[in-house]
């Protein structure tokens, strides 16, 4: 029976673990996926992070080994490759948690959601022959920019992720191009400030229309959407696609469970408690009004929702006071 089982160990359930384990919880930490991370990992590895307090532009992988690095500080138990397939409530108020569909189950006396949007893929390029372009030049995940160095590379989108990746490109690619169907960019202002001042080649407003893979190289056909009758031929040697992730749902909506959801994610309240005494939701997950999806966010939630689990299942604990309060063996 463990005090605490955590559920998603992309950064936020990482942090979740760890700072359950500083205040000596007996707690679990389960992930899906074979390694940790969850969508930073695998997909902005290489992404400056500038919103997390404390970091100074370290990239998502830099992020996650940290995490991964403090959550083994006092031995915290981590499962990968454990997808949990439901969640159910004990009429004794403790929780079973089913992982893989009944192959391994796991009791809990509180649990704490960290799952984040879901399943998510690609939002794709929307071009006949998009499939047979994949590994020929496009992809949607710049996994190594060092792949890019000496390349022509253009960048689809204009939002955080489209152009925050042109900025690292401009750096190692031989020529940055940055295709956006608007003329102005949705992405943090110092990242639109670095673009504007940076050697990346802006195409605004233009959409692609047509690829044409040749000898090694693509063929953008790229036409105004304001007025088709502009259009322009890029040719580059790399082209990726930075369209955003659609999600297909919270797999969680289909437990046992009983919880409320709107649109945005899972229903909490205060100290992020869902309506399942016990049980609590932190990150992308969660939802209530004014709920901002940032890793900040969930970073803010998972000592609240630790220490709203530890009132419940140890109360003689009291409050967690400060780290820097604690007494930690060398």
């Amino acid at each position: 029976m463990y005090d605490i089982i955590v559920i998603g160990a992309g950064p936020v359930g990482l942090f979740a673990g760890y700072y359950a384990s500083l205040r000596a919880a007996k707690v679990l930490l389960l992930e899906a996926q074979e390694t940790f991370g969850g969508q930073v990992a695998t997909l902005y590895p290489d992404k400056k992070i500038w919103d997390v307090a404390g970091l100074a532009g370290e990239s998502g992988r830099q992020l996650i080994d940290g995490l991964v690095e403090q959550a083994k500080r006092f031995d915290l138990e981590m499962q990968t490759g454990a997808r949990v397939t439901d969640l159910q409530k004990e009429a004794d108020g403790t929780f079973t948690v089913v992982i893989n569909d009944g192959a391994a189950k796991k009791a809990a006396k509180t649990v704490i959601l960290a799952t984040g949007k879901g399943a998510f893929e690609p939002r794709r390029l929307q071009v006949e022959n998009e499939a047979a372009l994949v590994e020929k030049g496009l992809s949607y995940v710049a996994d190594n920019l060092a792949n890019y160095a000496g390349q022509k590379v253009a960048v689809l989108g204009g939002g955080d992720s489209a152009v925050d990746l042109a900025n690292e490109l401009a750096e190692r690619a031989s020529q940055t191009y940055l295709i956006h169907r608007r003329e102005t960019f949705r992405a943090m202002e110092q990242s639109v400030k670095e673009l504007q001042a940076s050697a990346v080649i802006k195409k605004t407003p233009y959409k692609v229309a047509r690829v044409d893979e040749k000898g090694g190289q693509l063929t953008l056909s790229l036409v105004n959407p304001k007025d088709e009758q502009q259009k322009e031929s890029l040719t580059v040697d790399q082209l990726i696609v930075q369209y955003g992730f659609k999600t297909a749902g919270q797999a969680e909506r289909q437990w046992s469970i009983d919880v409320d959801w709107d649109k945005a994610g899972l229903l909490v309240s205060e100290q992020v408690k869902t309506k399942q005494e016990g049980l609590f939701a932190i990150g992308d997950l969660t939802s209530y009004p004014e709920h901002v999806d940032l890793i900040a966010t969930g970073f803010g939630q998972a000592p609240a929702a630790v220490n709203a689990a530890l009132a419940l299942v140890a109360p003689e604990k009291g409050g967690p006071g400060h780290s820097s309060s604690l007494v930690i063996e060398p």
